[in-house]
């Protein structure tokens, strides 16, 4: 599939910003499955620097100062991005879980797609007992990674009520977990916290869904906003996977990655310091058109 990409992002300020410094991560690049055709931002008012480059993750990251007083700031993405489906291994391909997870700790590569970065906890997601003993349900000996995984990400989305009233974006994974609500940030933190209590490695994925899906198909949760789902690493031969536990399914042509990371922290859209005094309001709108497929 070939996707048009459109964010636009508002930010407005009770009293002026007299200084302001943001890391941005709003940029697709290129990943396996995903090729980006072409990409355009805009900020206004235009900021006094910019500068951009990759981070550990290959994240795309543009940094950007104003030192103007300024009561507004809307940041426009707009990309064109081909994405390829994955077919799905035969049953019994995939390797018991258990021998992921002695491969995952043997691991001796440190480079940004080793599985050694996506084990321990992270500043959003935390050892917990109770997600821990929840994720296992899905883990009996012998079974196959993959299946187990997804069988857990299918069993959340039974479980979990998609509410973007119940948490916001500070909530821990404890609390959302408890609830059985929040959205789909939360859910992502806690199959990620259930997976590593496991053993296992599971990254965070930042990114766009498909805002209207096909003819007979139901729309997914998530598709007005940028979206989030969880990689989880498979073994050697296999790789990472995606899984998208909101909606219950393994990734395919309906999802575009934006970044990755450990937990939310290491992909946030918007990160950085301001001095000004005051409330704002935030506002963001999101498009993904197909074009072609």
């Amino acid at each position: 599939m070939i996707y048009d990409l459109r964010q636009v992002s508002d930010y407005r300020y009770a009293r002026p910003v007299v200084f302001a410094q943001h890391v941005l991560r709003l940029v697709p690049v290129d990943r396996p499955g995903q090729k980006v055709i072409a990409t355009e931002i805009s900020i206004t008012p235009e900021p006094t620097q910019r500068r951009d480059d990759l981070d550990f993750f290959g994240n795309h990251r543009i940094f950007v100062n104003f030192d103007a007083p300024h009561k507004a700031v809307r940041i426009s993405m707009r990309a064109r991005v081909g994405v390829s489906g994955r077919q799905r291994p035969l049953p019994g391909m995939d390797p018991p879980w258990e021998r992921v997870r002695e491969t995952a700790f043997a691991a001796a590569d440190l480079s940004p797609a080793s599985p050694v970065h996506a084990l321990f906890p992270s500043s959003r997601v935390p050892r917990d007992p109770a997600i821990r003993a929840y994720a296992s349900a899905s883990f009996p000996p012998g079974r196959p990674i993959l299946e187990a995984a997804f069988d857990l990400a299918r069993r959340m989305q039974a479980d979990f009520a998609y509410d973007d009233k119940a948490t916001d974006t500070n909530t821990p994974a404890s609390q959302a977990f408890a609830m059985r609500r929040g959205v789909c940030q939360d859910f992502t933190h806690i199959m990620i916290a259930g997976l590593r209590g496991l053993g296992l490695p599971a990254a965070y994925v930042s990114g766009f869904l498909r805002t209207n899906p096909p003819p007979g198909q139901p729309r997914l949760e998530g598709a007005d906003a940028t979206h989030a789902w969880v990689q989880v690493w498979c073994g050697r031969e296999l790789g990472w996977w995606g899984l998208d536990p909101t909606n219950g399914l393994i990734v395919d042509e309906d999802h575009i990655a934006l970044a990755i990371g450990r937990d939310y922290v290491d992909v946030a859209p918007n990160g950085g310091v301001l001095i000004a005094a005051g409330d704002h309001e935030i506002s963001v709108a999101v498009d993904v058109k197909p074009v072609a497929g």
